[in-house]
């Protein structure tokens, strides 16, 4: 009998993660969510009906090494990864404090490098040909002067997915990256309008599916045009 494959999404309680995980439970998926929120998550794990809901803050390495070795032990190896889970910690540039900047990146860019580690392992020792996707943002490309943290650690997530794309190829695992696009500047987004997180969640299913098998190492922009419209106006 086929097993059917399983998904873990970080920041799973609401939002993009949710949609995320709603998209891909619709697409065959056993879904598993993660979230720092432990009484959000346990609701939102319900509300979907999936197989675990799991309290993990992706910033402390102890919490998601032992999420990890939870899953792998009550439900088996992961088909597929989505990294969503991140903060943003707005300050002014001359007055950002270390704490918050090592807080952002210990979630945003450390916690996303052990999580892709960590099932990256579990899918070649079991044979997996997986899909993990990293949620990064136009600000990998575009800066903020008041979220100096997020910018340099989705830049480093974009970097990261090319880097790991390149390691896992070998085995058949693609790592892509898809910027979120839930709260654009309406005035800079030819489109008009902000996307929907579903709209989000839907290019997360198709990343991790196999219509998506030749397709690895990239950053997908589902932002209403906008990046596009910052090198050119």
């Amino acid at each position: 009998m086929t097993q059917t494959p399983l998904a873990l999404i970080t920041g799973g309680a609401q939002g993009i993660g949710y949609a995320c995980a709603e998209a891909l439970k619709e697409d065959g998926f056993d879904v598993i969510l993660a979230d720092i929120n432990a009484e959000g998550v346990a609701e939102a794990g319900d509300k979907l009906g999936a197989v675990a809901a799991i309290t993990c803050d992706m910033g402390d390495v102890s919490q998601i090494e032992a999420m990890f070795a939870r899953i792998a032990e009550d439900h088996g190896p992961l088909s597929a990864l989505v990294n969503n889970a991140g903060v943003a910690m707005p300050g002014d540039f001359l007055s950002y404090d270390l704490d918050s900047w090592e807080r952002v990146i210990d979630i945003n860019l450390r916690g996303v490098f052990l999580a892709t580690q960590t099932a990256a392992r579990s899918m070649v020792e079991n044979g997996i040909e997986g899909a993990i996707v990293n949620m990064s943002s136009i600000n990998a490309q575009v800066a903020i002067p008041a979220i100096p943290a997020y910018c340099a650690s989705k830049g480093g997530v974009m970097q990261l997915t090319k880097a790991a794309s390149l390691a896992l190829a070998k085995h058949n695992i693609r790592v892509n990256a898809n910027p979120e696009a839930f709260k654009v500047a309406m005035s800079r987004t030819p489109l008009g309008r902000a996307g929907s997180a579903r709209e989000i969640g839907d290019v997360v299913a198709f990343l991790c599916s196999k219509k998506a098998s030749y397709i690895t190492g990239e950053t997908i922009y589902v932002d209403g045009g906008r990046l596009g419209l910052n090198y050119t106006c």
